[in-house]
């Protein structure tokens, strides 16, 4: 019989080694797809995912078994990548001025990266609330768990989704008319 991600939540966050096993086994996965998602660059889902699972455990501390668990963790993938995000902006507002050219020769890489498709590059170009909705909805989360990852109504989840795909079709337009 199996045990369901909640009890082994709650036992993860009691200290139970194999509990958390179980649900990283469980989540690995899903969580590197919503930080590939988040971040367009498998590199650095790659390494948002590691730094997710190390700290994980003293995250899981403060685990609250009234949150279902899977909301729980894609809250906590949705701030890693906003925490990510800002460091980011933080270092390349550091390297203004000096490191001007290695801003743009990374920027460069990322552009003629062509191992990403089309959807995960479109999603780059949208703000990051949409693009944080969207990677969610693709992520077969419902409107509802969105809402309360991203700590909106589900009205507003809708819009987002509504003007993500507006903007994505402004942009296969302009692509196609190219």
């Amino acid at each position: 019989m199996a045990v369901d991600d909640q009890h082994l939540a709650v036992a993860a966050a009691h200290g139970d080694s194999e509990a958390f096993s179980a649900l990283l086994g469980r989540h690995y996965d899903r969580v590197f797809a919503l930080a590939f998602r988040l971040t367009g660059q498998r590199a650095e889902a790659e390494d948002l995912t590691q730094d997710i699972c190390a700290a994980l455990p003293d995250k899981m501390a403060h685990y609250q078994p009234s949150a279902r668990f899977t909301t729980w963790l894609y809250r906590v993938v949705v701030n890693a990548a906003h925490d990510r995000r800002r460091r980011a902006a933080t270092r390349t507002k550091a390297a203004s001025g000096w490191g001007d050219w290695e801003v743009d020769r990374q920027a460069a890489i990322a552009e003629t990266n062509d191992q990403l498709d089309w959807l995960t590059r479109a999603m780059r170009a949208l703000p990051d609330d949409l693009r944080d909705t969207l990677a969610l909805i693709l992520d077969d989360v419902t409107h509802a768990d969105a809402s309360e990852i991203l700590g909106v109504s589900p009205g507003t989840i809708s819009w987002r989704v509504s003007e993500a795909k507006k903007h994505l079709r402004a942009l296969k337009q302009q692509e196609d008319a190219s």
